[in-house]
């Protein structure tokens, strides 16, 4: 049977090269600095005669934008999202068809290592506190910058309990105003504009978020989130909204009577899975259109 391919349509489509591991190592003195990014690059434009043709005179190989990465990080990375920025300009103005993309990076950190009290010249070790993310679109002649993090592990040992729940038939938590709260905090931000010191203002973003984390009593991680989103915002107006997802890390206290002992809760089983998982959006009542920016950003409501 022969298919009629005219009932079909080609929907909306991106390509490139993903997770471009980019280490630069800037030697212009006898200390050694060290930028280390993964980028993945996608260009949306004019393809349409590559998937119903065959035709491949508009494709950019995905080769080419993994060279791309590694030429244009010859010149230095400085921070994610200005690197990204230079990278979507330079596809923009380089092919005609290539009317936007999206660049997404993450970034790992090296400390230096302390040798006899001084920070190594030329050796690190790896900080794995944290992973900065961020992403760029290019749509309709507008760039939209998030700057991010994920895997930023936070605990406070009390000031947190949760209280006040409804309960049902199935409900056998037991109510408490005095538990551990911990959470592995993964969360972006959108900028309203690209004039942005992005690694000071990632510095400072980060610094407040964990403020938020510990400054007040939580009735719930979801009050303590809107918190610290609220606390970078109220900082930086050139970040519109916050958008995390954030897994409630549970620690149970630890029945220790069978063996005669009290556990006037210090002893608690640290449980990996089920976990509560809370998602929200802060954002300021006037930010602007994101347009489709958000697409393609799993795990964000």
């Amino acid at each position: 049977m022969t298919q009629n391919n005219h009932r079909f349509v080609l929907g909306a489509n991106q390509y490139g090269k993903a997770e471009v591991h980019v280490v630069k190592i800037t030697r212009d003195s006898d200390r050694h600095e060290i930028e280390d990014l993964c980028v993945t690059s996608e260009l949306r434009g004019d393809f349409d005669s590559a998937y119903l043709d065959g035709n491949n005179e508009h494709i950019v190989p995905t080769d080419t934008q993994k060279n791309t990465v590694f030429g244009l990080a010859r010149n230095g990375i400085g921070s994610p999202e200005g690197f990204l920025l230079k990278l979507g300009a330079h596809f923009i103005s380089e092919f005609d068809w290539v009317s936007g993309g999206r660049w997404e990076a993450e970034q790992y950190s090296w400390d230096r290592i302390q040798s006899h009290g001084a920070a190594h010249d030329h050796s690190f070790v790896q900080n794995r506190q944290e992973t900065r993310t961020a992403v760029l679109v290019k749509d309709g002649g507008t760039d939209h910058v998030f700057g991010g993090l994920t895997n930023l592990t936070v605990l406070k040992s009390t000031e947190s309990g949760f209280e006040g729940y409804p309960k049902d038939t199935y409900t056998t938590l037991e109510e408490t105003g005095d538990r551990i709260l911990s959470t592995d905090v993964t969360a972006r931000w959108r900028y309203n504009t690209t004039k942005v010191d992005f690694n000071a203002v990632y510095a400072s973003v980060k610094a407040l978020f964990l403020e938020g984390f510990a400054e007040k009593y939580s009735s719930a991680l979801q009050q303590t989130l809107f918190e610290m989103g609220s606390k970078a915002l109220a900082a930086h107006p050139e970040i519109d909204e916050i958008k995390f997802s954030m897994p409630n890390k549970h620690h149970f206290v630890v029945d220790l009577s069978p063996f005669g002992q009290d556990n006037p809760n210090e002893v608690f089983y640290a449980a990996d899975r089920p976990f509560g998982l809370i998602e929200a959006t802060v954002a300021r009542d006037d930010a602007s259109e994101a347009g489709n920016a958000w697409e393609g950003m799993a795990g964000f409501c």
